[in-house]
Order: C-alpha cells, then structure tokens, then sequence
C-alpha cells in the first residue's frame, strides 16, 4: 500500500490526581495549585473532589473534632491510592505528623490578617460608635473561639458594646448574615477573600495586634503518600518540593510547635504568628485566652534562624519555648481541656 508511514504518538502521561474538598474556597486554592504542578512538571492535573465529615456536619467546630474534621478523608484517599497528592489548609492540619504521609511543600503565604466584612462598609471602630449611638450593640459572627476571645477583649478595653456570635458556614454563607441584616459584621481570613477574588468585600483588615491569627493562617500545605512516584518512576515529593517556600515553612512550623506543646484543645482560643523581624530573626506572637475575652495572656520570643536543612528544627524549638512560657505564666487554666 502507497502512502505516508504511520508514526505511532506516545500514550500521554496520565494525569496527577489532586484531591481537594468541595468548598469554593478549597476549590480556588487546589486550582491554583494545580497550575503551579502543571507549569513546573508539564504534567496535567486532575481535580478530585472529596466530601469531609466536617463539610457534612453542621455541628460548631469545637463539638466535632476541630481542625482534623477537614483533612481525614482527603488523607484517607491518598494512603488508599485514590489520589497522588492532596491540598489543605494549613491551619486546618493536626499538627501530629501522619504515618505514611509526608508535607511536601508549603508554598508561599498569603495575607495572615483576618478581615472584617461589615454592613455599609464600616471598620470596627466605626460600627460599634454607630450602633451605640442607635442604642444597641453590635452582632459580630464568627465561628473562631480565638476570634471570638480577641474581639471580646478588644470590646472589654474599650467599654465598647459588642456581641459574638458563633457561625458556620462558606464563605457566601457567612457574608449572607451581613447582607441580609442578621448580624452587623462576620470576621474571616483575608487570605480566603483574596483567593476566591472577594476583596473588594473586606471593610476592615485587622491588624494582628488587635486579632493575632490562627497558626498556619494563610498558608497552604500540599500533602502526598511517602515514597510515591510519578508515572515515569521519579520521586513525586521532589517533584511538588518545588512549590516550597523555605521562609514560610520555617513560620509555620514555629507557630504549629507553639500550638502543639499548649497540647490545644479544638476549642481553646489559641493564636500564633511568625514573622522575620530580621533577615536571620524570627520573632513569634502568642495569644492563649478565655473566650470571653475576661483574660488574654500575650507573649513573644525571638530567635535567631539560619535558613539550612535544620531551620525547622530551630523554629520548633522557638515554638516550643514560648508555650513553656505561656505555661508558666498559667495558659493550661485558659485554655479548658487540653488536646491529648
């Protein structure tokens, strides 16, 4: 038979699965991940999208198991195979290490800060003069028992009339109550706004003296099975290692060694933040409280940090003596049941 030869093409290399919860933000947060894989590998990914005990219930966070309720399935599914690696929020991560699972990078963080989403786009100040003019108080919805310690307190030093009040929900859920006059404001990470396009909402971004964040706040953490290999037999760890950002995986382990030495409970009011005060320093907040806001007991340590294969361990150290601080200075006494 006349004609041009038939040249057999390479079969592609099957897609990456990224497993991911359902959730808009989550969602936005994997999709961008995804890109970087795609960029740096030239290998496609495929969104897997997995539902989690704490996506189900509509119980408060503290009464069903805290950070660990959104990441158990989405590490189920990558020590059963289901996927090769996983996203999550960092500050969503228990901070016990997992058997068989390895953090294979943390990419660089987002805005730490929270953000107040207020009615008629007024900042704290500015919504509780008003409402106390009006003759009532203002109704601020959170569903963070460190949100709701640090408000309190904020409120309490100012004689200013304020009222948390526990929420759950997405983000359109939680911005719900404000447009549609059920609270006055809500309280929510910047870093998620940011990321799902919605910043144009925040009134009010507030600063970490008045709401130090939660530890791990605005970071991202991507997750894969020890030892799993790309279709072509390389590490794939090594592979997402490339989206690792040394600085903030060093802040984040300082502020994680902090929560993990309190031993937290889910509904204790715990907040962290690492941040470099020089090239080499590392200075770490932390704020243990009563949710109330009635006692807020803050602290900080510095610590020199050289950025080499041991600048975790440097950071967990810095961590870990700050909560012997806070312990001394009678944390355990704030914080109810401790995690165990």
């Amino acid at each position: 038979m006349n004609g041009q030869p038939i040249t057999e093409q390479a079969p592609a290399a099957p897609a990456l699965r990224l497993g991911t919860r359902r959730s808009a933000l989550a969602m936005a947060q994997s999709g961008m991940v995804a890109r970087e894989v795609t960029r740096l590998t030239g290998r496609a990914v495929e969104l897997v999208e997995i539902t989690t005990y704490g996506d189900t219930s509509r119980e408060a966070l503290a009464q069903i198991g805290g950070t660990g309720v959104f990441v158990s399935a989405l590490r189920d599914a990558l020590l059963e195979g289901r996927i090769d690696f996983a996203v999550h929020s960092l500050k969503d991560l228990p901070t016990a290490a997992p058997e068989g699972l390895v953090l294979a990078a943390v990419p660089e963080r987002e805005d730490v800060r929270d953000a107040l989403v207020a009615h008629e786009g007024l900042t704290l100040d500015e919504l509780v003069e008003k409402l106390a003019g009006a003759g009532r108080q203002a109704r601020i919805g959170t569903g963070s028992p460190r949100r709701m310690a640090q408000l309190n307190a904020w409120a309490a030093a100012r004689g200013a009339a304020l009222e948390t009040v526990a929420i759950r929900g997405n983000v359109d859920t939680r911005i719900g109550y404000v447009t549609k006059g059920e609270l006055d404001a809500v309280v929510l990470a910047t870093a998620g706004l940011n990321r799902l396009g919605r910043s144009a909402e925040i009134s009010q971004h507030l600063d970490p003296e008045l709401m130090l964040p939660a530890p791990g706040q605005g970071a991202l953490a991507i997750e894969c099975a020890s030892g799993a290999v790309l279709p072509d037999g390389g590490d794939l760890a090594a592979a997402l290692a490339a989206l690792d950002h040394a600085p903030t995986r060093v802040e984040v382990a300082a502020e994680r060694a902090l929560l993990a030495a309190l031993e937290a409970g889910c509904s204790a009011p715990v907040a962290g933040l690492a941040t470099w005060s020089r090239p080499n320093e590392l200075r770490l907040e932390g704020v243990v409280g009563t949710t109330d806001g009635a006692t807020l007991l803050k602290m900080s340590a510095n610590g020199p940090i050289v950025l080499d294969e041991t600048a975790e361990q440097q950071a967990t150290a810095l961590g870990r003596a700050l909560a012997a601080r806070l312990l001394d200075a009678g944390a355990a006494a704030l914080m109810g049941e401790r995690a165990r």
